[in-house]
This record gives C-alpha cells, structure tokens and sequence, in this order.
C-alpha cells in the first residue's frame, strides 16, 4: 500500500464515541473520547482548552490533531470536551463561562469519567487558560501528570503552583519562544516554585502553535507514552479518512489573532 502524507485533515483509525459529562453541579458538558482501534489504549488525555471566550474550544487544532492521530501512532485515549458554556461542532456544553472558577467541576467530571472508563496513566492536557484549569483543578489522585501549552499564569495562584509541587506529579510546559503571554525565561522563573517541573522552549513558536502542532505531540508522547517512536511518522500506509476543518479555522487562528489579551482583572486572557 502506498503511504500517504498525514495532514492537518488526516482521520488515522481509531474508535471516536461521541460522549457527555455530568458536573456536581448540574451541567451536562459534550465531548469526544477517541481510542485505540485494535488494542487498549497505554495512556490517556484529557484536553482543557484555551479561552472559550476568544475562540478556544474542543477542536481547537491541536487538540483536533492529537484525537485524529494519537490513538493510531501513539496508543493514547484522548478524551476532548467543551466547558460550561462552550460550543463547536460537537455541540454546547450547559452552563456559563466562569473564569477558572466553576470550571473546577468541569475538570473533576472529565477525571472522573476517565476513571470510570478505567482508562490508564490519565494525564491532563491543557492549552493556554487549560493550563490554568489544570494548575488549579487538576492535581487529583487519579491523574499522574501535567503537560501545559502555552501557559500564561494568568489565573493560576502560587498556591495552585505549591499543590502541584508538594505532590510530586509530573509537570512538563512547552512554551513558545515568542509567545504572547508568557516566555521561556519567565516561565522557568515562575516554574522553579515546583522543583519537578521541565520547562521546554520550542523556538520559533507562537501561543497558538500554528505550524508547530506536530512538535506539540511529539512531546506529549515522549512523556505519556515513552516507548512511543518519535518523532511521529508523517506518512501513514493504512486506510485514511479526511475531516472537514473549514468550520473551524476562524476560531482557531483569527479569533485569537497574535494579539495579548488583558489579565482576569481587566476581562480575561488566553
């Protein structure tokens, strides 16, 4: 069979459930859960998208890409879910944007429905203020690590940094060089509080990783399954379907523009 170059369109084989969570406090959130098509899956991703209220989202492109291929060329479950108040394609979650602050139950009732799915080696993958979500909400038991895109800092607490740093679980960012919000040298600066934590400088990368989405999940596989080749091929020679992104790209590019957004005192960040 012919081998195919894997592109930002590219379905690789794979079960994808449609899926819903239920919240402590009464919301029902829409998600996806894609797994491996013919074996169990090694690792899993639970996905925290960047800001709802400037076009982050569940199929928010890297999040889109490691569904559509991780579970093919890495044997990861990744499960993908829109927060209170957010809608894509896949639908509206219930509830209101709540800056960090509700979205706490957000964050267990992913955990949670990962753990009832007896999915293994749960890891929490967040972008931008999903890192913030993480940070705050997701140093749970059941979760062994962290892996932070672009991370602004911007909601998170030195409290929340402390949490992460007296339980000792992995905690891994990748920040551009010319990101918006928060660069390499600052971020280490602000990360050496969690002795744990690996600060990675992707050169040449912006907040929204356009162009960089593969060097992304490279990383991610590095840590969540190490066993993994990397980096990932970018030719695949089995069968292959092809996603519809037209519907996305307003709200994964331009509605962030490259344009810094004010702190949560003055409306919101990434």
């Amino acid at each position: 069979m012919v081998s195919t170059p894997i592109r930002a369109s590219s379905i690789l084989p794979g079960h994808r459930t449609d899926i819903e969570l239920h919240t402590a406090d009464g919301l029902r959130l829409v998600g996806e859960l894609a797994r491996p098509a013919e074996r169990a899956p090694v690792g899993t991703l639970v996905c925290l998208h960047p800001l709802p209220t400037h076009g982050g989202m569940m199929d928010s492109h890297v999040f889109r890409k490691a569904a559509w291929r991780l579970p093919a060329l890495a044997d990861l479950a990744v499960l993908r879910f829109n927060t209170r108040g957010t809608s894509s394609l896949r639908g509206t979650s219930e509830g209101s944007f709540d800056a960090a602050d509700s979205e706490r139950y957000d964050v267990a009732a992913a955990i949670e429905y990962a753990e009832f799915a007896e999915l293994p080696n749960i890891w929490l993958l967040g972008w931008s203020f999903g890192t913030d979500l993480a940070l705050k909400h997701g140093c749970d038991p059941a979760v062994t690590g962290a892996i932070l895109l672009s991370p602004p800092l911007r909601f998170s607490t030195d409290s929340d940094l402390a949490t992460w740093a007296r339980s000792g679980k992995s905690l891994t960012a990748l920040v551009p060089e010319f990101d918006d919000y928060l660069r390499p040298d600052e971020a280490r600066r602000r990360f050496a509080a969690v002795p744990q934590a690996e600060v990675v400088g992707v050169p040449g990368a912006k907040h929204l990783w356009v162009g960089d989405a593969e060097t992304v999940l490279d990383e991610v596989v590095r840590r969540v399954n190490p066993q993994a080749s990397v980096p990932l091929p970018t030719e695949w020679d089995g069968p292959m379907e092809t996603g519809d992104v037209s519907g996305y790209a307003d709200r994964t590019v331009a509605a962030f523009a490259d344009t810094p957004v004010p702190g949560p005192q003055a409306g919101g960040s990434a």
